[in-house]
């Protein structure tokens, strides 16, 4: 289980685009095998990097218009936004130095 906050199509515009800092959204499903994968390294990073970034996790089959207006295709998808906008991507389960590589910028 997550510690990090779920985000619904109701709630992305408050949660996510009107955020003070970067978010960092895992798009996932219940059934994605990456996806299980994928949840306790961004909790980690959710836990190392709480002064910079926020995490929060999408459901795209309980939340399937926030996942169409964003083209989710395929999951896990993991991505930034700073200022309302899509700042950064990343598909597919990745390692933990993987994904800080690919977010330095946010994280640090």
């Amino acid at each position: 289980m997550s510690n990090a906050k779920d985000v619904t199509d109701a709630s992305f515009g408050v949660d996510v685009l009107q955020a003070e800092k970067p978010v960092i959204v895992d798009f996932w499903a219940e059934w994605c095998g990456p996806c299980r994968m994928l949840t306790p390294i961004l909790d980690e990073i959710a836990s190392e990097h709480a002064e910079k970034v926020d995490v929060v996790k999408v459901n795209v089959d309980d939340n399937p218009a926030i996942a169409a207006k964003y083209g989710i295709t395929s999951i896990p998808a993991v991505y930034v936004f700073q200022g309302g906008e899509v700042a950064a991507t990343s598909i597919g389960a990745k390692p933990k130095k993987v994904l800080e590589q690919e977010f330095r910028a946010f994280l640090d």
